[in-house]
């Protein structure tokens, strides 16, 4: 792996440095979590391979890659965006005529919730619900406090931290003994999770899929009861300043490559290209468990992507166009 990693990095300047001239420079999203990452990376090679374009990896995050988009135009593409954290602010960066919807990166949405071990719902069938979770908060002992029960919830700065907050104030989670738990980062969010099922410990908390921590442990959705609100979840529960949150499930959550105006003006054939690409939740699952099981980081999983599954990556693009990523390949 690292000697291909080598020869193609040498490609891969040369590469740029023939087709910049076609495409110009292009700055792509490259968030925080393995999904996106890999995204981020097959954009990468197809855009400077395929199109011609001087592609750059920029770092990213839901909240401040949509406001600069918006602000800014800048990044120029944010691969996978899971848009019911953005709803208002990219609703308003559409009508504003400052951002495009180019395409579903996850063809089939993503799914959100608060989860459980499902060896738990073995012993405690009731543990599948909200109401039955908050029974047992002795269950799920708090790291740093053991007194009360810890619910695990996203990182700060993460679009799902307010959907989080607002939804255990719905669900009354303090006065049943919990407390929401910080965990730091995305990967201190799955460790938590590997750690506790490795150790048949108690975890509740948020989690998402398509992801290879939901592929590898067999957890539980904990249902709240309340069916899906979409209205009540996209004016109120994704909100920051939501006084009185009601409960409701998370809906299928649309997750899409959003794009500066002005670049998708631009460029007709990269526009097209991202509304084709996109994963279905079990091929991408598969791909992150390849990556968990290999220590393998996002770049290493597309050349993987790539070698693996050509018959998918060359239905997005034309012949011309799969032509040069195969011989770069």
């Amino acid at each position: 792996m690292k000697w291909k990693l080598a020869a193609l990095a040498v490609a891969t300047t040369l590469s740029a440095q023939a087709y910049a001239q076609d495409c110009g420079e292009v700055s792509i999203a490259d968030m925080n979590w393995n999904s996106a990452s890999l995204i981020a990376n097959v954009d990468r090679f197809i855009l400077e391979h395929g199109y011609g374009c001087d592609a750059e990896l920029v770092p990213g995050d839901t909240m401040p890659t949509a406001t600069s988009m918006i602000e800014k135009g800048q990044p120029d593409i944010a691969p996978e965006l899971w848009t019911n954290s953005v709803k208002e602010a990219l609703e308003q960066g559409i009508a504003e005529g400052r951002l495009t919807r180019a395409g579903e990166s996850l063809v089939e949405g993503g799914e959100e919730g608060f989860w459980v071990p499902a060896y738990l719902v073995e012993k405690y069938p009731e543990l599948a619900t909200a109401e039955g979770l908050k029974q047992h908060p002795e269950l799920f002992k708090h790291p740093e406090n053991p007194d009360v029960g810890g619910l695990y919830g996203c990182p700060a700065g993460w679009g799902c931290q307010i959907s989080v907050s607002n939804l255990f104030d719905a669900l009354e989670m303090d006065k049943a003994g919990f407390e929401l738990i910080d965990p730091g980062s995305g990967a201190g969010l799955s460790g938590s999770i590997a750690k506790a099922y490795e150790r048949g410990e108690g975890w509740a908390g948020y989690y998402w899929a398509p992801t290879a921590i939901l592929g590898k442990y067999d957890m539980v959705k904990v249902d709240f009861g309340s069916g899906v609100d979409e209205e009540e979840f996209l004016s109120c529960t994704t909100q920051v300043d939501c006084a009185d949150p009601k409960v409701t499930m998370y809906p299928k959550s649309p997750v899409s490559t959003v794009v500066a105006t002005e670049f998708s003006k631009s460029n007709p054939d990269v526009m097209e290209y991202l509304s084709k690409r996109g994963f279905t939740n079990s091929d991408m699952n598969a791909l992150l468990a390849w990556m968990e099981d290999e220590q393998a980081n996002a770049e290493e999983a597309m050349f993987h992507f790539f070698e693996s599954q050509p018959e998918i990556w060359k239905a997005w693009v034309s012949e011309d166009v799969a032509s040069k990523i195969a011989a770069e390949l």
